[in-house]
């Protein structure tokens, strides 16, 4: 068993991150893919408020000058031979390798699907009306079809039979995303997006949990045996977990170790051995720190409890906290410099006037905003991010730390 330090921990991590340094990566095809391979997945979010959505801004965050059309290209090719990631649940609707759809098929299995099977069973007549409007139609939204009748939906809220019938057969992997077109989704058989040799090859359900646990253990990098609920979620009891853990270290794919302040044992991706020999003790990250602001749910964010354990930071997204309990804001996205997360902002962007408003910025206690290299690397940040989503105007709210950075970036 290896015994990493606190520090050799973190350079190791933002160095598999692919952060050390940040927007290193070219824009292209293969970076895209090269990030999603490391991660297994990239978690899917529709909120775009700070003028990106999640999945955009992880990529942004490692590909210089990347744009949204790049991984569109990749997930919604209209030529199905040219699709190389695909829509679904793993940890929560991710995109994933088409490469590992096999492997991903158990996320439509029943046992993981009960309710959307349920839904489907009881309105057969319906869902072969809309299966057959595919076939014969083309791609088609939600809104093509009838929506007088309401249901419930997974969250309690009201909504279309229709829709819910779609969001099942999704779920189920009857039918797959064609493409989004801002917030619609347009529907197509799953037979008209991938080819029948990916399609049919099957996979046992053993092999499928193992891929799915060790695409949890790609995405953090320093992962234990548990983890919070929604990390751990669709992985099994903690037994299967423990067992399952101890075939992936069996087979050579995981390494087991120890790290300084942190509780349990953790385990590294055997392939990455030499991200760990590249920061070990006594190694500094080559290049000069660079400045970049995190999704709320960056894979380096997900293992909350490692983040809080190693970097000293504490991240909440509030997005879903009542105004009066938020400790900082609603869409707040954390700062990190080097191998530290030093502090937070919370970027919001409006598309009519194309207007950048950092509205707030916090930093962590005891950094000091003018530490060598941090000024130019949070102006590179800033002028990458602008860049990223469009922005033509770039603002910086009230507050003695937002008035601080704003002169970083004159």
């Amino acid at each position: 068993m290896l015994h990493l330090d606190t520090a050799h921990a973190r350079r190791f991590l933002v160095r598999r991150h692919l952060l050390a340094p940040a927007r290193a990566l070219p824009a292209t095809a293969e970076g895209v893919m090269q990030v999603v391979d490391t991660f297994g997945s990239l978690q899917f979010d529709p909120l775009d408020v700070p003028g990106a959505k999640n999945h955009d801004l992880v990529l942004h965050a490692r590909l210089a000058g990347y744009r949204r059309e790049l991984l569109d290209g990749l997930l919604y090719a209209e030529n199905g031979d040219d699709r190389r990631l695909f829509e679904a649940y793993n940890k929560s609707l991710n995109i994933l390798p088409v490469s590992e759809l096999p492997l991903h098929r158990i996320a439509w299995s029943p046992s993981d699907t009960p309710r959307s099977r349920e839904i489907l069973a009881q309105h057969e007549k319906l869902v072969a009306g809309i299966v057959e409007r595919l076939g014969r139609e083309g791609p088609l939204a939600a809104d093509a079809f009838d929506r007088t009748e309401k249901v419930e939906d997974y969250w309690g809220t009201t909504t279309s039979l229709s829709r819910r019938l779609l969001d099942a057969l999704f779920v189920t992997g009857r039918i797959g995303i064609h493409r989004r077109t801002g917030g619609r989704r347009f529907y197509h058989l799953m037979e008209r997006l991938f080819s029948t040799a990916i399609l049919s090859r099957k996979v046992d359900d053993e092999e499928a949990q193992l891929h799915r646990l060790l695409s949890r253990h790609r995405g953090v990098g320093l992962m234990g045996e548990g983890g919070s609920g929604e990390l751990v979620i669709r992985t099994g009891k903690t037994a299967d977990r423990k067992r399952r853990v101890a075939t992936l270290i069996d087979r050579g794919l995981l390494v087991p170790v120890t790290v300084e302040g942190v509780k349990g044992t953790r385990h590294v991706l055997a392939s990455e051995r030499t991200h760990l020999d590249a920061t070990k003790l006594g190694k500094k990250l080559r290049a000069k720190p660079t400045v970049t602001f995190l999704a709320p749910l960056d894979p380096l964010m997900w293992d909350r409890r490692l983040v809080r354990d190693l970097f000293g930071f504490d991240y909440v997204w509030e997005v879903y906290t009542p105004v009066e309990k938020r400790a900082f804001g609603y869409y707040v996205l954390p700062m990190l410099f080097g191998d530290r997360l030093v502090g937070r902002i919370e970027p919001r962007f409006d598309k009519k006037t194309k207007r950048l408003l950092f509205a707030a910025a916090w930093t962590e206690q005891g950094f000091d905003l003018d530490e060598a290299h941090f000024s130019s690397s949070f102006r590179a940040a800033v002028v990458a991010y602008a860049e990223h989503v469009g922005a033509t105007d770039v603002r910086f709210g009230r507050g003695k730390i937002a008035a601080a950075l704003a002169k970083t970036t004159r």
